[in-house]
């Protein structure tokens, strides 16, 4: 049993492949059959290699230094700086992106 069916289903199915496309155009889809196969296969086969090619960059280990005069420094008004909802770097206020890990600020 093919795919739940059995062999006369599976006979009546090729009569019928045959009458519609006639003897001279079963080899041109079968082999765009098999191509078009084959195509899948291999970018079901590139999606796992790209999710599988190794990790990705962790500025979790990164040490944050802070400057002596920052820490004598009042704070500035919101309007002038951003910090980074990810990993806390002020950042300029029309600035889209962190300077120090890329993220997108909101």
């Amino acid at each position: 049993m093919f795919l739940g069916m059995g062999p006369l289903e599976l006979i009546l199915i090729v009569v019928v492949v045959l009458v519609i496309f006639g003897p001279k155009n079963l080899p041109k889809i079968g082999s765009a059959l098999g191509k078009t196969v084959k195509n899948v296969r291999e970018g079901m086969e590139d999606g796992k290699e790209e999710i599988s090619e190794g990790p990705v960059e962790s500025h979790d280990d990164v040490e944050v230094v802070e400057d002596e005069d920052d820490a004598d420094a009042p704070e500035t008004a919101a309007s002038d700086s951003v910090f980074c909802s990810k990993c806390g770097a002020k950042n300029a206020a029309d600035a889209e992106f962190c300077s120090k890990c890329g993220n997108k600020l909101n």
